[in-house]
């Protein structure tokens, strides 16, 4: 990938984030105009565009996680790709994937800019999914904002979790987020834990849940 070219077409700033003792650069959007749906921001607002609280989270948990070759990791909503990114440095096998093709290119030049390439990137629509195989381990964060989600989601932890495996998501404490978890345990074992960053002048709570199939 060039990543002039790259940085040319989106003029991107770059974010530097520091996980399990090791530092990362990852191009993030230094405006969020060029990628709002101009007729209904508020109906497809990037929430891709912007490293989340809940995704360093997740990255540490995963960066700690001893590795096995043998075992494919499937990352779902990876938005910059951050997650997958790092855990793939850390020794994980891993499937990145998202739907929307302007978050595809940031995590394309992301995997690059880290020097994490050859790693297999891809589409995927929850709502037609067209990816092959299946995995040891699913994975997001703040994957869950919107109630006619659960149904497709479930359908696709359903479709590519090998048996007796699990999914891990991480996710901040809201609504939409608690319904969700509520949802899954009907088809799942739920355990959570929250996790709290601080910062100078803010809290945020995360709520980092596993699920194993009943």
């Amino acid at each position: 990938m060039d990543l002039e070219a790259f940085k040319k077409k989106y003029e991107p700033d770059v974010a530097r984030i520091t996980i399990n003792g090791k530092s990362f650069q990852f191009f993030v959007p230094s405006t969020l105009e060029p990628f709002m749906n101009t007729e209904d921001p508020h109906h497809h607002f990037p929430l891709w565009a912007k490293i989340w609280e809940a995704s360093l989270v997740l990255a540490e948990e995963l960066a700690q996680l001893r590795p096995d070759p043998q075992k494919q990791l499937l990352e779902i909503g990876a938005g910059l790709g951050t997650v997958g990114i790092i855990a793939s440095f850390f020794g994980h096998q891993v499937t990145i994937t998202e739907y929307d093709d302007y978050a595809l290119a940031f995590a394309q030049a992301n995997a690059h800019l880290n020097q994490v390439s050859p790693v297999s990137i891809q589409k995927l629509d929850w709502h037609d999914p067209q990816l092959k195989g299946q995995f040891h381990l699913i994975f997001g964060s703040e994957i869950v904002y919107k109630e006619q989600d659960y149904q497709p989601l479930l359908a696709l932890f359903q479709r590519y979790l090998r048996p007796k495996c699990h999914i891990v998501l991480a996710e901040g404490l809201r609504r939409t987020s608690l319904a969700f978890f509520g949802h899954m345990s009907n088809h799942f074992h739920v355990e959570g834990r929250k996790k709290v960053l601080r910062s100078q002048n803010s809290e945020t709570t995360i709520l980092l849940c596993s699920m194993t199939p009943k």
